[in-house]
């Protein structure tokens, strides 16, 4: 390695989304990075603070290329808005149909999903022995996608899936049966006749963030048998979270598919295998 901090490649690097002024990617990102020896800069994008239309997405993407990003996170409500001004999609962010890491590299924009293999590392982790059989899913937006491939994949029987707007639920049923058949997945309007009937949770909405106040189901849907996966984490503990775990059952919250997906792309973008360890202690100090 070049001894010259200032002759060392940086690494610039952005996070496109909307409200997201609450994120920990920079520090996660930087730390790393400089305790690898490496040069990282790593901003925040809010589309929301700065007043920026969706619509203007590609003009972000294009100036970002130009100023010589080595590519960019992209969050809600971005993931599968991105696509079309990709060149190309990794395997699995094909066959997810969600982005969240965008490669500028060669001249093309390349992109990668690993939320997918972020929430199943921690889900393994974190609910290790839990049932999965029959599993509820609510919310079939650009996170959602990712997390039911990774359930599906990871060897849930039958996935039940919810949202608000039930034309993203069969959107994303019908993405899913693409490539592990009809039969395992379903569309319910009875999320509490579908969690009579499962072994757990996840929770794939902004319901409960912050800025996002509410229950995105009724506590009383839950028993102490099941268990919760909730991707957010800001509050590290949702109102649910903190109601379902005083109901007895077993939680796990967002933090660590945030870690694992943020390793993945770090070694994406920089090529070098980053310590989820030591990424993890500088979420857990910085929240």
């Amino acid at each position: 390695m070049n001894n010259d901090p200032q002759r060392r490649p940086l690494y610039l690097l952005a996070l496109l989304g909307q409200g997201i002024q609450g994120s920990l990617s920079p520090q996660l990102y930087e730390q790393e990075a400089r305790r690898q020896g490496l040069r990282c800069a790593y901003q925040l994008l809010d589309f929301t603070q700065r007043g920026w239309a969706d619509d203007r997405l590609p003009e972000v993407l294009d100036s970002l290329a130009l100023l010589g990003f080595t590519g960019c996170n992209v969050t809600h409500p971005f993931k599968q808005q991105v696509i079309p001004w990709l060149d190309e999609l990794s395997p699995q962010a094909s066959a997810i149909g969600a982005v969240n890491t965008v490669l500028f590299q060669h001249g093309k924009r390349i992109g990668h999903n690993t939320d997918c293999d972020g929430f199943i590392t921690h889900f393994s982790q974190g609910l290790a022995g839990e049932n999965i059989h029959r599993v509820v899913q609510v919310g079939a937006g650009g996170a959602g996608y990712a997390v039911a491939y990774g359930l599906l994949a990871h060897g849930v029987d039958h996935l039940m899936l919810h949202d608000r707007d039930p034309a993203r639920s069969h959107s994303l049923q019908q993405q899913l049966a693409r490539h592990f058949g009809e039969q395992r997945i379903s569309v319910t309007e009875n999320v509490a006749g579908a969690l009579a009937d499962s072994d757990g949770l996840v929770q794939a909405t902004p319901i409960g963030m912050t800025g996002h106040p509410g229950m995105p189901v009724d506590i009383d849907w839950l028993q102490p048998r099941h268990w919760l996966a909730d991707v957010i984490y800001v509050p590290r503990e949702t109102e649910l979270v903190k109601k379902a775990r005083a109901k007895g059952c077993r939680a796990i919250v967002g933090d660590g598919m945030v870690v694992h997906q943020a390793a993945l792309a770090f070694q994406l973008y920089t090529g070098h295998a980053p310590d989820t360890a030591s990424m993890s202690q500088v979420f857990q100090q910085a929240g």
